[in-house]
């Protein structure tokens, strides 16, 4: 995919109609009448294609594509898609990336797509040995997991090396790690092909038995990081002085990052837009979820993926966290809405796209903990929140704006509310 500019500041982009924002993306991005026809009306995935992805498949199902704007990362403008239910979410990184912007833009990396294939032993005779075997007989043992896939290995991809690691009381058992290059695929599959392939020659040197053979989701060789620098002077609202917008920041990622509890929240907060645009690229959210979640863990308590300290007078946020995630292979290429919205992201690589989903993730945490530093979560999240009430409720067209409207003045944001409301407008429109 060549990238091209791109200007990812489209000031007022939610006040417009399907039609104008449509124009919009024909126009920056060259989507077709085809592209914006499977955005529009549904035209994406059609049952006989679902059929195919998977079993007793009975129709499809639909959730909102939105677009996070204003993200500068490491200099290159992106426009981001992102599939999503929540409301805020989307606003959310939007507005926060227009700050981060104002102060240079998010700077990230990510690591080689290096990823993990478990293959557990159990029942070796001498434990010891047959470890020193395996590390023996390491070149042998990559050999046979590349035979496994020789395209990988002749497009410069494949398995790089291995670890093994041994585990006694209560359960004693030997773990080989073949650690394997998937370039810009996600892997799964060829991983679990790998770790098979290798299966017989495991047993034959080390004289035990091999039970799972399988990839981890704990990808925590193949992670992504993005950071921010942010002027506390750009954090100024009407009603809260920066410094104290920043300290606030910082102090409720403290939280986050002694207990649990909180973290587990926290986190949630970070994943929404990380999920989103793993959802619009045909990712698999559910691995990138288990991965985040167990990297959170990795010194043995659930902590934080974010960092916010206040230095001198700028706020420095930080993420890392794995990034499994592919561009080819998988349903990017079978989902034709995905196809579309990849025309958008406009990235080349599984790692540029990793931290492209790092700085979404940075910037939802951001807008979280702003609100939660100012007015509280609540005021702007139950402000859009409102529209769903009223979608719930009835509603329709420009109804759903002043119902909405209505609710967030009498600060009763109920269903039952909603429908008065929006009974009373129809009898005086009668």
């Amino acid at each position: 995919m060549t990238e091209r500019p791109v200007d990812a500041r489209i000031p007022g982009f939610y006040k417009l109609d399907l039609e104008a924002r449509h124009a919009e993306l024909r126009a920056r991005f060259g989507l077709t009448d085809a592209d914006l026809d499977v955005l529009a009306n549904g035209a994406g995935l059609r049952w006989d294609r679902a059929d195919k992805m998977i079993e007793n498949c009975i129709g499809v199902f639909g959730l909102p594509v939105g677009l996070g704007l204003n993200l500068r990362i490491n200099g290159v403008d992106r426009v981001v898609p992102m599939v999503v239910e929540e409301p805020s979410v989307v606003a959310a990184v939007s507005n926060m990336a227009r700050v981060v912007r104002d102060a240079g833009g998010f700077t990230g990396d990510a690591d080689p797509p290096i990823m993990i294939g478990q293959v557990q032993l159990l029942d070796a005779p001498d434990p010891e040995a047959a470890v020193a075997a395996l590390l023996a007989n390491r070149a042998l043992i990559l050999a046979r997991a590349n035979a496994v896939h020789p395209n990988m290995a002749a497009r410069g991809a494949g398995a790089r090396d291995l670890e093994v690691r041994r585990f006694d009381a209560p359960w004693p058992m030997i773990v080989l790690h073949l650690l394997i290059d998937c370039a810009d695929a996600m892997g799964a599959n060829a991983i679990n092909a790998m770790a098979e392939g290798v299966a017989p020659l495991v047993e034959s040197l080390t004289g035990g038995r091999v039970c799972l053979r399988i990839l981890s989701n704990l990808a925590d060789r193949r992670c992504a990081r993005a950071t921010c620098r942010v002027p506390v002077s750009l954090l100024d609202t009407p009603d809260h002085d920066g410094r104290e917008v920043a300290a606030g920041i910082e102090t409720a990622w403290k939280f986050a990052d002694v207990c649990p509890y909180r973290a587990a929240t926290h986190n949630k907060g970070v994943m929404n837009g990380i999920d989103a645009v793993a959802i619009a690229t045909g990712n698999d959210w559910r691995s990138v979820e288990a991965g985040a979640h167990a990297f959170a863990a990795r010194d043995g308590r659930y902590r934080s993926l974010t960092e916010w300290r206040v230095e001198g007078d700028v706020l420095v946020g930080r993420i890392e966290l794995p990034m499994a995630v592919g561009t080819v292979g998988g349903s990017t290429q079978v989902h034709p809405t995905i196809q579309v919205l990849r025309k958008l992201l406009g990235v080349d690589s599984a790692g540029e796209l990793g931290v492209v989903m790092a700085a979404v993730g940075l910037a939802q945490n951001m807008a979280a903990l702003r609100a939660l530093a100012t007015e509280g979560i609540q005021r702007g999240h139950m402000a859009l929140h409102a529209r769903s009430v009223a979608l719930a409720a009835g509603a329709e067209g420009e109804l759903v704006d002043r119902i909405a409207d209505d609710l967030v003045q009498r600060g009763e944001i109920k269903l039952h509310t909603a429908q008065a409301i929006l009974q009373s407008l129809r009898e005086a429109d009668a």
